[in-house]
């Protein structure tokens, strides 16, 4: 497979939505199941505060994974004035013929669950995508590039149970043979050479920082691979958030959107970037 591009000497992946299944699905179905509009508890995720929201606090590991949390994360969930905005919103796409319509008068905040929510977030994103973790492993069989992943993630306290009393483990869940990777490890670090976690490094995507991190400890490896340097330039990024796509850019890494459902479309740019097949023939179909 030709590619008119240089191939990257560096790929880095997000994991969530990338690797594997995307914890949004969970987000997603949770709003339509409760009749939440679309998008609303992305939003009020993303909106922080970037310093003292629950979410981005856990993300960098500066608080314990416990009730107190999953009260100030229902907090951040629920501030009035996020929801007043994303009404604003919504209702802006309206007029332009786009969004979800939104009733007339001031709908109360939605009721959200977060211990629930936030369990099934984590539980769903333990499944391998079935279009990206094989992409993932032939890169890994060709021994051409250095594989990394920076992943916003969570420290979870040993023995901590989920919102139904059972252990809750990070072990990816294989699909049973024939499936070929039936047998694979659990441990999803050991898919890459370098594995960063926000909550471990103290600093989480967008910040800058944690592309230049990642590119120094991917330059490393390359280094004592004989590979030579890597530089942003040379480090493809994976990711399914636009804000973070966003800002790799602007610290010089080459970027792929994965959209959600759509990694199938992602592998196929990746293939082109990487000049190698990672997709099987049925799979192109």
């Amino acid at each position: 497979m030709a590619t008119s591009v240089r191939p990257p000497k560096a790929i880095l992946f997000d994991i969530g939505g990338v690797v594997v299944i995307s914890p949004f699905q969970a987000i997603l179905d949770y709003e339509i199941e409760n009749n939440i509009p679309v998008g609303y508890i992305n939003y009020a995720i993303q909106k922080g505060p970037h310093d003292t929201g629950a979410w981005q606090l856990i993300e960098r590991g500066e608080v314990e994974l416990n009730d107190d949390w999953f009260a100030a994360f229902k907090t951040q969930l629920s501030r009035p004035e996020v929801w007043t905005e994303y009404l604003q919103k919504l209702a802006k796409q309206q007029s332009v013929g786009g969004g979800q319509a939104v009733d007339g008068g001031k709908p109360q905040v939605p009721e959200v669950n977060a211990k629930r929510l936030f369990w099934r977030m984590m539980k769903l994103s333990r499944a391998p995508d079935p279009y990206m973790y094989p992409a993932l492993r032939k890169l890994r069989e060709s021994q051409k590039f250095v594989l990394g992943a920076f992943s916003n993630n969570v420290t979870f306290p040993t023995g901590i149970l989920d919102d139904e009393g059972q252990l809750f483990t990070k072990d990816l869940i294989h699909p049973p043979a024939p499936n070929p990777y039936a047998n694979d490890s659990k441990d999803v670090t050991t898919c890459f050479d370098v594995f960063l976690g926000s909550a471990a490094v103290g600093v989480r995507k967008p910040d800058p920082a944690a592309y230049q991190l990642a590119v120094r400890e991917m330059s490393e490896i390359a280094k004592k691979r004989g590979m030579g340097e890597v530089t942003a330039q040379d480090t493809l990024f994976l990711d399914d958030i636009g804000i973070n796509l966003k800002f790799a850019k602007k610290t010089g890494l080459r970027t792929i959107k994965v959209n959600l459902g759509k990694t199938k479309e992602a592998v196929k740019e990746l293939e082109e970037a990487a000049g190698i097949q990672l997709l099987d023939d049925k799979a192109k179909l």
